[in-house]
This record gives C-alpha cells, sequence and structure tokens, in this order.
C-alpha cells in the first residue's frame, strides 16, 4: 500500500494542475520515450532513444526524435558521452521543421547517503532544415542539469526499486534570447530488473524569446532498457529519464 500511495499522489496532483491549465488556456502535452542501453565493459556503452510527443494536442503526436552515441565511464563519478540525432516537428500533419543535431557531454554524479547528485554539461550543434521555405540555419546550444535520484523502497538503485526522480535543466543559446528554456522534472520510476526500469512524471517546461514567452506542460514516460555483455550483466543499473 505504500508503493501505490505516491502514484495516487502525483496523479491526484496532475489532475488538479490540468483544470488550471484549462483556466489559463493551457493544457497538458504528452512527452514519451523508449531508450536501450548496452555495455560492452563497465567502460564502454552505447546508446538509443526515441522519442515523440503531442505539444499542441494530448492526442496527436506533432514531434519525434530518434538519436544515438557512445559513452566512456572513467569511473563511478564521471562520464564523457557523445551523440548525433535527427529531429521532427509537425504542424496541421505537416512537417514544418528537420533539425540535425550532435552534442558533447559530461556528467559528474556523487552520493549523498542513498542520494544520488548528477551534474549533466552539455554543448550542441544544432542544424535545422525548413520545408517550407527550403532555407537552412545553424546554431549553439549549451546546458546544465542538476538530477537527484532518491531509492525509498532500498538502499541503492536495483531491481524491484521505487524511486524518486526530479531535476531541472537551464538552456543557453547562442541565438537571442541567450537564456532560451528552463525545464523542470518531477516524478516516480520503478526498477522492474537489472535491465528494464520505467519512469512516470511531470516535466514542465518553459520557453523564452524575444515576442513571446510559453509554457509546456508534460505528462513524462519513459522506459529504460540495460543491456551488458553477459560478463557484466550483475553490474547494477541506475535510469534516469533523458527527455531533451
Amino acid at each position: 500500500m505504500r508503493n501505490i500511495s505516491p502514484i495516487l499522489l502525483l496523479i491526484a496532483v496532475l489532475t488538479s494542475h490540468n483544470t488550471l491549465f484549462a483556466q489559463k488556456k493551457e493544457h497538458l502535452s504528452g512527452f514519451s520515450t523508449l531508450s536501450v542501453s548496452y555495455r560492452f565493459n563497465p567502460k564502454w556503452y552505447v546508446y538509443g532513444e526515441t522519442q515523440a510527443r503531442s505539444i499542441a494536442d494530448f492526442s496527436k503526436i506533432d514531434y519525434y526524435e530518434i538519436k544515438a552515441g557512445g559513452g566512456y565511464n572513467f569511473n563511478k563519478k564521471h562520464q564523457l558521452f557523445a551523440g548525433l540525432g535527427s529531429y521532427n516537428t509537425y504542424t496541421d500533419s505537416k512537417k514544418t521543421r528537420e533539425e540535425f543535431r550532435v552534442w558533447l557531454q559530461y556528467a559528474y554524479s556523487e552520493f549523498i547517503s542513498r542520494v544520488r547528485i548528477e551534474q549533466r554539461f552539455r554543448t550542441e550543434k544544432r542544424f535545422f532544415h525548413d520545408p517550407i521555405t527550403d532555407s537552412n540555419t545553424n546554431a549553439e546550444r549549451y546546458r546544465y542539469r542538476l538530477s537527484l535520484i532518491v531509492p525509498l523502497n532500498n538502499e541503492t538503485i536495483q531491481a524491484k526499486t521505487l524511486f524518486v526522480n526530479t531535476y531541472d535543466e537551464v538552456f543557453f543559446s547562442s541565438d537571442a534570447p541567450t537564456f532560451s528554456r528552463n525545464r523542470l522534472f518531477g516524478g516516480i520510476g520503478y526498477q522492474a530488473s537489472n535491465s528494464m526500469g520505467v519512469t512516470v512524471g511531470y516535466l514542465w517546461q518553459r520557453d523564452l524569446s524575444a515576442t513571446k514567452n510559453t509554457n509546456t506542460h508534460f505528462l513524462f514516460c519513459g522506459i529504460n532498457f540495460t543491456l551488458a555483455h553477459k560478463e557484466h550483466k550483475s553490474s547494477s543499473t541506475i535510469v534516469t529519464p533523458e527527455a531533451d
């Protein structure tokens, strides 16, 4: 019963937020991810993710992305990752923006008791194509994310562990405005086994521009699979939503 009550509380909070959104002419959007990582050994791994969002209408997907990359664990605290991906936006069922992106990121993790604290720094190069005007542009973006993960029924994240995850991420762009986005997430997850976990929660996104600032309220659901060479299957796994 104790494991059910946090989920019921989350649903109640989301329901009340949705009523407030309607009053403010804002609504709940959808954000779903499916990711797979494979560890060759304790140092090297590869990662792939597909993502779909229903931004304008909860029932209709109007954004998707697919990305992949590789990472290197220097030790339990320091990690380096490089990736690339394709990102596509639709309006009224027509593609209105295509993006190709490459990025490099560094993550630093540490534990205070059972709480995992992760700081992630990412630099991105973005290439845009407008299918309507057939024009091309590019930009750089820099991101910083502070994330906390707290296991609830075990001392560490392992099979059959319920955990709470929250993070805040800020975005800085080479174009005006320099501070372009803030993203805040709160949710609950369940690590079903050493190779599979799921996270659900609420993600608030604030986008800033020279003409208009907008809020987007996402109901988030992420499913993560972590695979490993048979010699490393006993390694511990911690699942966090990428939410890029």
